[in-house]
């Protein structure tokens, strides 16, 4: 099996990168109190020293009190936070690892009473969670200008504290996707209505933060058709319409989608081979990042095997050949072994630490 393709340099504006190999943010709830520790910059030392091109950092809670939903997950404000950042990076760059960090609000999926600042009220666009009941009033102007506020504070400080970029999350039925769903976005003013209506909220974030960092910071944006606890869920059911959902937020200044399936091998649109991220790419021309089950042989618990561990990557690296996409996002692979790239470089698949679902347990 021919890895070189996946080991080849990748270059996009500023973001310079020794291979397409990429960290998929995977939330560890590790940080008290919102503050990442020495433990913390250890963990993403150690998959950048085990060979990952680029770290996307797990869900960093934006400054607004009801972001996040677990005292633990790490915050992008405030300065014990952000100094514990600094030193994340500084880890991460002394092993020649790059890395930008995922800024996350997660909107209705929030429960009433959930930690972080329990009396904070959840916040979406219509006050819908994730299964269209209405739990509280939707957002006002002056939250939701709040709220893009914040995300380009963020990214700002994100910036300051020697990050390589950023990711906004906009997918998996969080905030900023939650405006782009229509069954959780019932507006009637400019942020409701048709599929690019919606995209208004993700644009003007988008815009604050380019605003903020400055022409050359790269800005990645992840984004999904499925939603948590809702896999059958769309947002576009044909290629026109997700060139209709793409066109204003690639207009807006994203420099790469992050593009998540559950399975990167499968088409995302009868007629094609393509997945989401190759129809992405076509559409936008901008690069994109595949992710979904790379390196495991079953949806997020089975153990890999050699075999299917080799047939997984095969069918991987033909469509990375055929440049449909430009990087891979690599997730729970990553959790189990951190040197899960340097082990496929060098042919020792049999040597990978192979993932169980006892391995969300481990911190290392």
């Amino acid at each position: 099996m021919n890895t070189d393709r996946l080991f080849t340099p990748f270059q996009a504006g500023s973001l310079s990168l020794k291979n397409r190999i990429v960290m998929a943010p995977m939330t560890r709830v590790n940080s008290p109190d919102g503050v990442p520790g020495n433990d913390v910059a250890a963990y993403y030392r150690r998959r950048a020293e085990g060979g990952v091109g680029l770290i996307i950092t797990e869900g960093t809670a934006i400054n607004h009190p009801a972001a996040v939903s677990h005292q633990n997950i790490p915050n992008i404000h405030g300065e014990a936070s952000l100094k514990g950042w600094a030193q994340v990076v500084e880890e991460v760059h002394a092993a020649g690892g790059t890395i930008v960090p995922q800024l996350w609000h997660v909107g209705m999926a929030r429960t009433i009473g959930q930690l972080p600042n329990a009396d904070a009220l959840p916040v979406g666009p219509s006050g819908l969670n994730l299964a269209g009941e209405q739990v509280t009033e939707p957002m006002t102007r002056q939250e939701i200008d709040g709220i893009v506020a914040a995300f380009a504070q963020a990214a700002a400080d994100a910036q300051t504290a020697g990050f390589d970029g950023i990711e906004l999350h906009g997918a998996h039925g969080y905030l900023i996707d939650q405006f782009f769903w229509d069954k959780t976005n019932k507006r009637t003013d400019e942020y409701g209505g048709d599929l690019e209506a919606r995209t208004t909220f993700a644009v003007q974030i988008i815009d604050a933060c380019r605003r903020a960092v400055g022409p050359d910071f790269p800005v990645i944006l992840r984004f999904s058709q499925w939603k948590s606890g809702d896999y059958s869920a769309r947002l576009a059911q044909t290629p026109d319409e997700l060139a209709r959902f793409l066109t204003p937020l690639s207009n807006a200044g994203v420099d790469i989608f992050h593009c998540s399936t559950r399975r990167f091998w499968l088409p995302e649109f009868e007629g094609s081979e393509l997945n989401l991220a190759g129809w992405t790419k076509k559409i936008t021309g901008k690069p994109t990042i595949t992710v979904g089950s790379v390196g495991l042989n079953s949806e997020f618990v089975t153990a890999v095997t050699e075999k299917n561990e080799e047939d997984n990557l095969e069918r991987l690296l033909e469509k990375l050949e055929k440049a449909e996409f430009d990087l891979v996002a690599v997730g729970r692979a990553l959790i189990s072994d951190p040197a899960w790239p340097v082990k496929l470089q060098s042919g020792k698949i049999d040597e990978i630490i192979a993932f169980t679902s006892e391995s969300t347990k481990t911190f290392y």
